[in-house]
């Protein structure tokens, strides 16, 4: 069973940046010329060529597969957010089970070493935070670091916002995938099985869907409330 939940927007303090070479940290957001001035980083899109000459998401991918002794800090992304459900889904999954929907980084593996970024697809951005919305049509050179030969179900804990980008990265995918939502009208998600949960809380409640499905463990164990 492959898990897959998206990320979130509060990060762990502690995270680390990207640099660029005179040592100024990277703050990555969907749209840079929109974003309030700082002293303290420079702000950039993953897609956008680094000072030293390669896109900031190929030397990411450089600095995961020679990581030394991590002098950046970058926490995997498990650890990366601050809500516990996702050290939670991996003590219960494992490390290797576990994926994170990421909206500016694509689908990455849990042990991925991640920086700190402020990019969302929620549509709920206040107007002076729209420099931090992603929107569908903006173009991005997503990962996607689940085998597109795997046959293991795949569930998905995620916001609407969210059900387009992981559609279009696991289409390949062999094995069935499940797709939670809790509101009245189902997602359009083709391919995928739906399954209703239904709760009161409306923002951020796939962190429940999620605390519950680890205790049950299997779909076919779900309660009255999984529809």
């Amino acid at each position: 069973m492959i898990i897959i939940i998206q990320c979130a927007a509060r990060k762990n303090p502690e995270a680390g940046c990207l640099t660029c070479r005179g040592g100024m940290p990277v703050l990555f957001v969907a749209n840079p010329e929109m974003a309030p001035e700082s002293t303290h980083h420079v702000y950039a899109r993953p897609d956008d060529i680094s000072d030293s000459g390669m896109s900031w998401r190929d030397w990411l991918l450089e600095y995961n597969r020679n990581p030394g002794s991590n002098p950046l800090g970058l926490l995997p992304a498990w650890q990366l957010y601050e809500n516990g459900i996702y050290r939670k889904l991996v003590e219960k999954f494992g490390l290797e089970k576990v994926y994170i929907l990421s909206a500016g980084w694509g689908l990455i593996a849990a042990d991925f070493l991640t920086p700190n970024y402020d990019i969302t697809f929620s549509a709920a951005a206040k107007r002076e935070n729209k420099y931090k919305r992603r929107k569908k049509q903006d173009r991005y050179k997503d990962f996607c670091m689940l085998s597109l030969e795997t046959t293991e179900p795949i569930i998905f804990f995620g916001g609407k916002d969210y059900v387009s980008l992981f559609c279009s990265l696991t289409v390949s995918s062999k094995g069935e995938r499940v797709l939670f939502y809790n509101s009245l009208t189902k997602p359009d998600a083709p391919g995928c099985t739906l399954k209703r949960y239904e709760t009161t809380t409306r923002t951020n409640w796939h962190y429940g869907c999620a605390e519950a499905f680890i205790k049950l463990n299997a779909p076919a164990a779900w309660p009255a409330a999984v529809i």
